[in-house]
């Protein structure tokens, strides 16, 4: 006990040590404009401050994912935070410049501070502690910074693990948490629904068969769809929606014979791609309307062109589950209270971590996560110290 208080009393005390260090690793980071498949300056400056804390390898792979690696031992741990962020969008309604990576009231500003950099500069700052005090012995700690995330969750894990071959026992992911700890979310998918109508001229259209009619009765049968789907205790309602409609015809004198509807399905516990498939296709209900779920191939900074289908399983983990317990014991150990133990509103790269191959992952970041992808993202230098001794101490705690 003697000894676990004293590492305790240490993680704290460098990681407050360690403040600035992560502030500014932090910073550096938001400078660097880095949107999915345009990483590639980003990880450069990832892969300095890897080496720079010491860490015992320092790795890219073919689809540009940055591993820094310390200690050697049977067991896994991989602590992940996507690199990559979304665009600013419009920058009047920024209060500051997005790309500044100002330090000030106690805040690192920025796009990416929150989602997700900050993750990773507090996990940097974690592998220089661990440096310092010791790996645990029979870990392997990794520090991932992954790419294309917000393009397509997951990817850079599915390359990870099943082109890489490196399955870690457990995983944090960073995304922002607000230092809550998180076991699950929706998973979802995205589909498209196709009608095939017959032109005719616009002058007499009962001779065709309009495409965008039975585009549209199936759209409010969609509608119709959304009230009725099951709700979970923990993750809540799924839920489906319309987010594009397009049409097409010989001229804007003729029928429409083509028509299609863009559907994003928000799949809560229980609901599978085969189950969100057949709902659509009854609702609907016109035989000949064509669903099919769509696939993401995108081209990474490296060059490499790698995809996945568009459906990202739900995943959550039991709260009496070692990972969660662990952390819920970590949490405790360092902060003298109680953690709330939640899920995130959004998709993470836990979809195919945990929703495809099963690894146990907990959620663990810092920052709000109202503020993804918001204007004005700033993440508190607080949660960045805090996030830093949860990643060290949680390491130490996964060997008992």
């Amino acid at each position: 006990m003697m000894e676990s208080n004293e590492r305790i009393r240490k993680i704290r005390l460098l990681a407050e040590e360690y403040r600035n260090y992560t502030a500014e690793n932090l910073s550096q980071l938001v400078k660097i404009k880095s949107l999915s498949g345009e990483e590639k300056e980003v990880q450069q400056e990832v892969m300095r401050q890897m080496r720079e804390a010491g860490f015992d390898e320092v790795t890219m792979d073919p689809l540009g994912n940055v591993l820094g690696r310390i200690g050697n031992g049977p067991t896994i741990l991989a602590i992940d935070g996507h690199i990559d962020t979304v665009d600013v969008g419009n920058p009047e309604n920024w209060s500051f410049d997005p790309f500044s990576g100002h330090i000030a009231d106690g805040f690192v500003h920025g796009r990416g501070s929150v989602d997700q950099k900050g993750g990773i500069a507090s996990t940097i700052t974690a592998g220089r502690i661990l440096k310092e005090l010791g790996v645990p012995d029979g870990i392997t700690f990794y520090c991932v910074a992954s790419v294309m995330e917000e393009d397509c969750d997951g990817l850079c894990w599915k390359y990870i693990i099943e082109e890489s071959g490196i399955k870690p026992h457990w995983v944090i992911s960073t995304e922002p948490t607000n230092l809550n700890i998180y076991r699950g979310q929706r998973g979802r998918m995205e589909m498209h629904v196709s009608f095939r109508g017959v032109s005719a001229h616009g002058s007499a259209p009962e001779r065709g068969k309009n495409a965008i009619y039975m585009a549209s009765r199936g759209a409010l049968e969609i509608e119709q769809l959304h009230e009725r789907l099951h709700n979970d205790p923990f993750l809540g309602k799924g839920s489906i929606t319309i987010s594009e409609f397009v049409s097409g015809s010989p001229s804007l004198c003729a029928v429409a014979d083509s028509a299609r509807l863009h559907l994003d399905r928000r799949l809560t516990w229980g609901e599978t791609k085969e189950t969100a498939i057949k709902e659509v296709q009854q609702a609907i209900g016109q035989p000949e309307a064509k669903v099919e779920v769509l696939y993401y191939h995108g081209k990474a900074f490296t060059g490499l062109e790698y995809g996945m289908e568009k459906y990202y399983p739900t995943w959550k983990i039991d709260e009496n589950d070692p990972v969660i317990q662990k952390g819920i014991e970590t949490f405790k150990a360092l902060f003298d209270k109680e953690p709330l133990v939640d899920k995130w509103t959004f998709s993470t790269n836990g979809v195919t971590i945990n929703g495809i191959h099963g690894i146990p992952v907990i959620g663990f970041g810092p920052g709000n996560e109202v503020l993804a992808h918001a204007p004005d993202e700033k993440v508190p230098v607080d949660h960045l110290v805090a996030a830093a001794a949860f990643y060290t101490e949680f390491t130490h705690h996964i060997t008992r």
